[in-house]
């Protein structure tokens, strides 16, 4: 089953994560299908905290991906951001 799901980057004390295309049985740290987003939950100012690749998103989806609970927020999110 692939999944679309969040993979932790960055430091102690700074998160940051990218939003990838992956086999459900790999490691969450392990070679993934596509790399289709990032989201940065303690952005400041000048940086971009949520960018995703709407487009493939629903591709993967309209191929039977399945994104996790999380991923799935911040689609819905985005996609309200991008239409105001």
């Amino acid at each position: 089953m692939v999944t679309i799901r969040l993979t932790r980057r960055g430091a102690r004390n700074q998160p940051f994560y990218h939003v990838v295309v992956t086999d459900s049985r790999k490691r969450q740290g392990g070679l993934s299908l596509e790399h289709v987003g990032f989201f940065n939950p303690i952005a400041r100012k000048g940086d971009q905290k949520l960018r995703l690749d709407l487009p493939r998103i629903d591709y993967w989806v309209g191929q039977g991906a399945q994104p996790s609970e999380r991923v799935s927020q911040l689609v819905s999110d985005y996609r309200k951001q991008a239409t105001a």
